[in-house]
């Protein structure tokens, strides 16, 4: 049985402050602790139905574990449903983006993404295109956030993701910036060539000024019917699938 303070900690952690004060977060459901027990990531602390206990690979040394009730996983779960399984991980050692290692490569980049969702979706396509790294701006919503990595379905585990600002990474970097505007190129007239980096902006406003001022390729997806606006998850599964399809086709 859980104690209330065991019940009022992993409250807490549904909590920004409280995850970076306690360097933990959350991850609930058993294919995605399952991917997170196979990367670098280490576990504080495993608590579980014995139903689901058996489906879970070899365990990491000197976790906690914790066989609790459904009244209980209720209690410190973030989704209305509960999964059954849920776990808590530290946080990884916070770095900033090594601009040698996106050097021949594509990465995202993401300016004051919002939704929790978005974003974990966003890291969920790049994991499928092979994009190893997306990179926020410190306005973009935590990543940690339990509806984050509950959206990536256990990509977290593998696409490196880290905040800064991206006006002095850009200008450092000295890479081309293909950037979403919907006045721009058509996408699928674009010259990719052998690296970049892919900016996306805000749900509600776009990329910032002076961001845009750094955009090397306008890029925009031809709108055919009457939408106003593209959904940004979707936008960057656009963006990442036209870019492999150029890099297959040997068009970049």
């Amino acid at each position: 049985m859980l104690s209330k303070s065991q019940i009022s900690f992993i409250k807490s952690l549904h909590q920004k402050k409280y995850r970076y004060q306690n360097g933990i977060f959350i991850i609930e459901g058993i294919k995605s602790i399952s991917e997170f027990m196979r990367s670098r990531y280490r576990f504080h602390s495993l608590y579980y139905d014995p139903s689901f206990f058996l489906s879970l690979p070899e365990l990491p040394a000197n976790i906690r574990l914790f066989e609790i009730n459904s009244v209980e996983l209720a209690k410190i779960s973030t989704l209305q449903t509960p999964q059954g399984i849920l776990a808590l991980v530290y946080l990884p050692e916070e770095q900033e983006p090594d601009i040698k290692t996106l050097k021949g490569h594509f990465s995202l980049l993401l300016d004051s993404v919002q939704d929790p969702g978005n974003l974990g979706t966003i890291i969920r396509t790049a994991d499928w295109f092979g994009i190893e790294h997306v990179i926020c701006s410190p306005e973009t919503v935590d990543v940690y956030n339990p509806k984050t990595v509950q959206s990536t379905m256990g990509s977290l585990a593998r696409v490196s993701v880290g905040y800064t600002p991206l006006l002095p990474l850009i200008e450092a970097a000295a890479m081309p910036v293909f950037g979403a505007l919907l006045q721009g190129q058509s996408i699928y007239a674009t010259n990719w060539g052998q690296e970049g980096f892919i900016l996306l902006g805000n749900e509600g406003h776009g990329i910032e000024q002076d961001l845009q001022k750094k955009i090397s390729v306008p890029v925009t997806i031809p709108r055919i019917g009457q939408a106003e606006s593209l959904n940004v998850a979707i936008s960057a599964a656009i963006f990442c699938s036209e870019l492999r399809r150029a890099e297959l086709n040997g068009a970049c």
